[in-house]
């Protein structure tokens, strides 16, 4: 492979923009990608609408907004996987997400079948 992992990670981050917009219809403030051994984590900011944070101010409402997003990504995991495997040549083994409603940040991991950054700086 003679893609550097500078250029992966900025790729991932820039076709996991896209697809917040055309799948969810709005993309996050930032995102910034990471590769770490055979994971490949995705720290995104600013992804609540000022009315998700009004809800979040309830424990109720938290737990709706939380619910609903984590949903929406999960119903398009396997746009993300195929996403990743087109840009790194590795496929997805398991996908971890979480959001922090007092943050509005959301974390992506894609864990991997192989160590890609062996592969990247070995």
């Amino acid at each position: 492979m003679n893609k550097s992992k500078g250029w992966i990670e900025s790729e991932i981050s820039k076709a996991l923009t896209k697809w917040e917009k055309d799948f969810l219809g709005r993309g996050s403030l930032s995102v910034k990608t990471d590769i770490l051994r055979d994971m490949i984590i995705v720290s995104l900011h600013g992804i609540l609408t000022p009315a998700e944070y009004a809800l979040c101010e309830s424990k109720e409402g938290m737990l709706a907004v939380k619910r609903s997003r984590t949903s929406l990504v999960e119903s398009g995991v396997d746009d993300l996987k195929e996403m990743i495997f087109e840009i790194t040549g590795e496929k997805v083994k398991s996908f971890h997400t979480d959001l922090s409603t007092r943050t509005g940040e959301r974390v992506i991991v894609f864990k991997l079948f192989n160590d890609l950054e062996k592969q990247l700086t070995g």
